[in-house]
């Protein structure tokens, strides 16, 4: 039997994000993609969460090397734009992640994890944007989480994606010592997130309770607050 790990040989795989190149997830994410392919890190120099699909074309901004990796003074998008021009032409997918905080349901329409991959499926490679689900007063255990991700991906890569398809994952945050949770394929909730904000003077400050956020049964948010990854398949 030839494994999906097997099939992998020669896969150019770039990774980004939207927490900056220094990221906890970022790290976690590298781990998890070691050893199915050669890897590439092009990923921001900062954080750029909830920018979205911002891409700078005004202005002229920085790419600098940092060892084997890329560091670029712009947002997600603007990494997978450069590397797919120049620096990894011949990439074959783009991961981005692992996002510290979850990308459910309306989420993906302001993530930055998941716009690198969107701008990725917009050029005609496919991408795996991964997202871990913050629980409040719960450390993260990305050891955990790259040793799930590590246990998917291969899969995930081997069953492939059409022309302009992308792939959003989301981790929960289960308990300590707990085992892989479930893998579900499942639909985007399109709830919109609570509309609560606390004004003081002219300043108001989104006030909207992420955890209490709408959920329909079967679809992403649902799946990944009971404790499984959620996998919802987008396009372009």
């Amino acid at each position: 039997m030839v494994t999906p790990a097997a099939r992998m040989a020669g896969v150019r795989l770039v990774l980004t994000n939207d927490d900056g190149i220094d990221a906890a997830g970022l790290a976690a994410l590298r781990v998890a993609a070691a050893g199915l392919g050669e890897v590439v890190v092009v990923a921001p120099a900062s954080e750029w969460s909830s920018t979205g699909h911002q891409v700078t074309t005004g202005r002229g901004f920085r790419v600098e090397p940092r060892g084997a990796d890329q560091i670029v003074h712009g947002t997600p998008a603007d990494c997978v734009r450069v590397a797919l021009d120049h620096l990894v032409p011949a990439a074959d997918w783009v991961l981005s992640g692992i996002n510290h905080g979850g990308n459910l349901g309306a989420d993906v329409w302001h993530s930055g994890t998941v716009a690198a991959v969107r701008e990725a499926a917009l050029h005609g490679k496919p991408g795996i944007a991964f997202s871990h689900y913050l629980r409040r007063g719960v450390a993260v255990d990305w050891t955990r989480a790259a040793a799930w991700v590590a246990e998917i991906l291969p899969g995930l890569i081997a069953d492939g994606l059409a022309a302009g398809r992308y792939l959003v994952v989301n981790l929960p945050h289960a308990g300590p010592g707990a085992a892989r949770p479930d893998v579900v394929r499942c639909g985007l909730d399109p709830s919109p997130l609570p509309l609560r904000f606390h004004r003081d003077g002219d300043t108001v400050r989104y006030a909207g309770d992420y955890h209490q956020r709408a959920r329909r049964p079967g679809l992403d948010v649902d799946t990944c607050f009971a404790g499984r990854i959620s996998v919802v398949e987008l396009s372009v």
